[in-house]
Parts: structure tokens; sequence; C-alpha cells
């Protein structure tokens, strides 16, 4: 996987400096989701990975799948990443223009995993706390997950903030083993 991100990073910026130049952020990344769910459909992937398939034409097929929902800058995205191979990258490139997006909009994802659900005021409350932190807009998810014990797990970008009562037992755990 850290391949293909390596690979991506490059395609992903100069998608996302046209999409910057167009006005156009939101759009481009939208085409480049729907293109990345297109990519991973198991059906898509078996095609797209025979060698008796002509790259142009792999391009064509995605393209296809895709009639009318792309704008001809990104058609060109897909027509430049099939000539080089590149076409099962398009995950990883709608991840990371996803990245810049977010960036230069000084938002930020982040996800709540909680032992139990949370009251508003929670919510509301990590919201703030995590916004401050960050010092960013941050769009948070929420979901429950019985196995944590007791707690909470807050994920955002590279930030893991294990609040949890199993990841207490975890880390003791590991410090008694030692």
């Amino acid at each position: 996987m850290s391949d293909l991100i390596s690979v991506a990073r490059p395609y992903a910026r100069a998608a996302f400096e046209r999409a910057r130049e167009a006005k156009d952020l939101d759009g481009w990344a939208e085409q480049l989701e729907l293109l990345a769910m297109i990519v991973s459909d198991p059906q898509m992937h078996e095609l797209l990975s025979n060698p008796r398939l002509p790259r142009e034409r792999r391009s064509q097929l995605v393209l296809d799948v895709a009639e009318g929902k792309i704008s001809d800058g990104v058609a060109n995205l897909v027509r430049l990443l099939g000539e080089n191979g590149r076409l099962p990258a398009l995950p990883a490139v709608y991840k990371a223009f996803a990245e810049l997006k977010a960036e230069s909009e000084r938002t930020v994802e982040a996800e709540v995993i909680a032992f139990r659900k949370l009251t508003q005021a929670q919510e509301k409350e990590i919201s703030t706390a995590l916004a401050e932190r960050l010092g960013r807009e941050v769009d948070l998810t929420f979901s429950v997950d019985s196995s944590l014990l007791g707690g909470a797990v807050i994920r955002a970008g590279d930030l893991v903030i294990d609040g949890s009562v199993r990841g207490q037992l975890d880390r003791l755990a590991a410090n008694l083993s030692r």
C-alpha cells in the first residue's frame, strides 16, 4: 500500500493544483471518489489486472463506467494513469487529494469510537476540544464498540488518542511482559 501512496502523491498534487485553478475542489474530490470506487470494485479490478487488455483500453473501461459523471480534466488524469499503468493507484490518489483538500481548507476528519453511545453534550465537548488541539475545523463521526470495555478512541489523521479501558489493559500487559 505504501508503494501506491508514493506513486499517487504526484498525481494527487497535480490534480489538486488543476482543481484549485478551476476553483472546483469539491467537484474533483467527488469525481475522484467515484473513480476510486470504480477501480476498487472486484470485477473491475480483475478486468484491469488482465495483462492481455491494452493499457489504453483499461482507461477507457473506467471512463465508460463513469460516463457523464466526470469532467474532461479528470478524464485526462484517468488516461494519464492508464498510460503509465497506474490505474490501481486511483484510490490512493483520491485519498491523497482529499488530504490536500482538507489541509487547504483547514479541516480534518476524525473518528470517535466509544464504548457506548455518547450524549450530544459529550460529542460537542470532544469536537470543541479536538478543534482547539488541532487548530482546525473538525468533521467528526461517532461509532460504538463495546469491546473497548469503557472510554473511547479518537483518530484524526495521524493522531490517535486511546482513552479506552482495552487500550490501558493492552499497555499494562505490554509493560508487564518486558
